[in-house]
């Protein structure tokens, strides 16, 4: 396995990208402007409350205490801070309202202490409570209790209370590590990237965490090894960033340390955290190996198309991970026969658009510090208009899973730069040969949280290649306004290809106001084979406005005005599409929301496709109007619900669509979602509906262990998909799962398609 090398890449590229000719830009559209003003003309009637949001004074940092050898015997993990270090530590406290009342004390008080020893962070936290037994805690599952969503990639609690802290160990200002619980004790961990750049909530650290309740509200103690965190081992850097954040849930209340102002602050800009001191003399990595092998047992049924039986095949498998931190910050892992068979199904999907669906990589080997390796456009609810790099292009294919040989990546930082290699080597499978995928990342820091970076893919097999290489950059100018450009050119041997990427971007935003404009272009000819891009010869213009009032009447907190539009013209300058239309988004103290939406738009179609794989589009110019209507319950309350109906014209014809999911929590232990989505269509040349119904269940017998269900039915290819998962965490960062997948359709549910059971047993050990 070799990675491409980088000089090689820019030799060879540079000079074609030079040579390209500046391709035409396409005008923006009028009808923004105009309706913009028509928005603010709109909102301005509402009388907004007005918040101090009155600055808090510079204060130095907080100190972390060092246990004594004297105290090390009384640590006892269960969330009570009883340890006698507990009662010198300092008190992290004086906590702010980001909501519903921006800069104000919060209602509630929180106590957060630090303290560590020779190998492992504490944290202690006290969430006090004037009404405890209306603290909210119905989740005990890993990773379930906040999640990444909104426009910024916000991380937010779900549906309890919950405490969590970031972590900036290298102090960069940049990226960060959260953990969080909630008072059952529930896990949550995630990575931050670039200020929210890329939030990974699906990244697992090993890290340990006891909650309990107490009459003053609840508590809980959080152990986090240094191993785990990564940190400059060349004497320090101190201090680190550090912040934490609470929601009390049935006051929808959002308090942070630090960063809780609305204009462009939160819990993900890693630059406006405060910082804790004390932390020296921390433990040098020495050999710092992790090995993790793996060992796999079970059977596959899949039906033979020709005589319809059903073989039964056994299968058994073994292969091994390994981690070390070849320097600090840098961690190096390798993986050999890589297996992925604990990996939960993808959801259902019907495509009413003529181009490509977009699912989310959910394998643990790419997960980690996949942020890293982000370059291009990810777009905003719509499949990501240009990735250079889209892990689900190695090891999956149309045909099924493709067999991973080995991989290495390494990633982390160093000094000021951030770097990201990976090489993986897939086996031959479905006609297609043994591939070596390599990508080469490298960033740069400017200034406080500004990058200049590069990246480079290369795919290569005996007989072919394709080679991407991209330059890209985030520049902040002050808290509020930020601009994002790549530039990336694509080459591929034999197959055409050559051709250029760009796009440059413009974001300013405050609590009240926010503006965004972009221009993006993927030309005819670009092929990027290890990334994702969902039309070519394309050029996008397009921007918006946002204007957000708090209103004094209906217990609204606050109400979300925009407009946007686009405008999308090939590079001969030949109008494609256009888009344009404005949202309303009401949100309530109860937390309870709303949406509703006008889009107008007109769509040139230059080729016939078939909708959903089922009606003809024939090419043409097709006028298209969509009203849409949403409305979410509050995740505070036991039973939560989520009703969305789209009603509109599209292709010549009429295209509706309306679901809905109902969820409940009756205990921690067990929670049940149900979901249902009818999509009608009628066009010219025929018609379908297409129905996906979904379950999903979940026993926790414990915060280690937990059973999933998840069955999907899809009307449009009669398949029933069942998905059931064991999951039991018999000791940090050692696993046991058992996996069941079956999956019926075609004709009759009795047509067994392909069903498999699966049993994989980690472990990890430490060195």
């Amino acid at each position: 396995m070799t990675l491409w090398p980088a000089m090689t890449l820019f030799r060879f590229l540079l000079p074609r990208l030079a040579a390209r000719r500046r391709p035409s830009r396409a005008p923006t559209p009028r009808a923004a402007i105009r309706g913009f003003c028509a928005l603010a003309a709109l909102a301005c009637p509402l009388q907004a409350q007005e918040s101090p949001a009155t600055p808090l004074p510079v204060e130095l940092p907080v100190d972390a205490i060092r246990i004594t050898g004297a105290e090390e015997p009384e640590i006892q993990l269960d969330g009570l801070l009883a340890e006698t270090f507990w009662a010198r530590a300092a008190v992290i406290t004086g906590f702010r309202q980001q909501e519903p009342l921006e800069g104000e004390p919060a209602s509630e008080t929180t106590e957060v202490r630090i303290a560590f020893d020779e190998v492992t962070m504490y944290v202690g936290i006290r969430a006090l409570d004037s009404d405890p037994e209306a603290i909210v805690g119905r989740i005990l599952q890993r990773d379930r209790i906040m999640e990444a969503s909104g426009f910024g990639n916000q991380l937010s609690a779900t549906g309890d209370d919950v405490v969590a802290i970031v972590l900036d160990p290298f102090h960069d200002h940049r990226n960060g590590m959260v953990f969080a619980t909630n008072p059952n004790g529930a896990e949550f961990d995630a990575l931050v990237t670039d200020e929210g750049g890329e939030v990974n909530i699906d990244w697992r650290g090993i890290w340990r965490v006891k909650a309990a309740r107490i009459p003053e509200g609840w508590s809980a103690e959080i152990a986090i090894p240094f191993r785990t965190l990564r940190y400059p081992t060349d004497g320090g850097v101190e201090p680190w960033g550090f912040n934490v954040y609470r929601m009390i849930r049935r006051k929808n209340e959002e308090v942070l340390w630090r960063a809780w102002s609305r204009d462009n602050e939160g819990f993900n800009r890693i630059s406006r955290a405060g910082h804790l001191s004390g932390l020296t003399d921390l433990p040098r990595p020495g050999l710092n190996l992790e090995v993790k092998p793996y060992v796999l047992g079970g059977s596959t049924q899949e039906r033979d198309e020709l005589t319809g039986a059903t073989p039964t095949e056994l299968d058994s498998k073994i292969g091994l991970d390994l981690k070390t931190e070849v320097a600090g910050g840098l961690v190096l892992d390798l993986t050999l026969n890589t297996d992925f068979a604990q990996v939960e199904v993808d959801d259902e999907q019907v495509n009413l658009t003529r181009f490509n669906l977009f699912f989310p990589e959910k394998r643990d080997f790419f997960l980690e510090n996949a942020g890293i390796f982000e370059f291009g456009d990810r777009g905003f609810f719509e499949p990501p208009p240009f990735l250079l790099f889209f892990s689900r292009q190695i090891g999956i294919s149309e045909d099924g899973e493709v067999p991973i040989l080995g991989g290495a990546r390494l990633t982390g930082r160093t000094g000021q730069q951030t770097i990201g290699l990976l090489n993986v080597v897939t086996d031959e499978a479905f006609e297609e040969p043994v591939t070596n995928f390599a990508v080469v990342r490298a960033k740069r820091d400017i200034g406080e949280n500004s990058y200049l970076g590069v990246m480079l893919t290369d795919r290569r097999t005996r007989d072919t290649w394709n080679t991407t290489a991209g330059v890209d950059g985030t520049f902040w100018f002050g808290t509020k306004l930020t601009t994002e450009a790549f530039l990336a050119y694509t080459s591929t041997d034999g197959n055409g290809g050559d051709d250029v990427a760009f796009r440059g971007a413009l974001n300013y935003t405050t609590d009240r106001y926010g503006f965004f404009f972009e221009h993006l272009g993927i030309g005819p000819e670009v092929n990027a084979e290890m990334g994702f891009v969902t039309r070519t010869d394309v050029q996008r213009t397009g921007g918006g406005g946002r204007y957000t009032a708090r209103p004094s009447f209906l217990s609204l907190r606050k109400i979300d005005f925009f407009l946007s539009g686009d405008y999308f013209a090939d590079f001969s300058g030949a109008r494609q599409d256009w888009q344009f239309g404005p949202t309303a988004a009401p949100e309530w103290d109860s937390g309870d929301g709303g949406r509703f939406e006008i889009d107008f738009a007109e769509q040139t179609v230059t080729e016939a496709f078939d909708l959903a794989d089922t009606v003809l589009v024939e090419p043409g110019v097709y006028g298209a109007t969509n009203v849409q209507l949403a409305f979410n319950s509050s995740p505070a309350r036991p039973l939560v619900g989520q009703l969305q109906a789209t009603v509109g014209e599209s292709f010549g014809g009429t295209v509706n669509t309306v679901g809905g999911s109902l969820t409940w929590n009756p205990t921690p232990k067990v929670g049940v979602t149900g979901g249902y989505t009818r999509n009608d269509v009628s066009l010219p040349n025929g018609a379908f509906v297409a129905d996906i119904a979904s379950f999903r269940g979940t026993y926790s017998f414990s915060t280690q262990a937990t059973l999933n269900a998840f069955v999907q039915y899809n009307s449009l290819n009669d398949a029933l998909i069942t998905n059931v998962r064991f999951n039991y965490i018999y000791r940090p960062g050692s696993d046991l799962f058992i996996v069941f997948t079956e999956e019926r359709g075609g004709t009759d549910f009795a047509n067994l398609e392909n069903r498999g059971v699966v049993a994989k047993l980690t472990y990890l050990q430490r060195f």
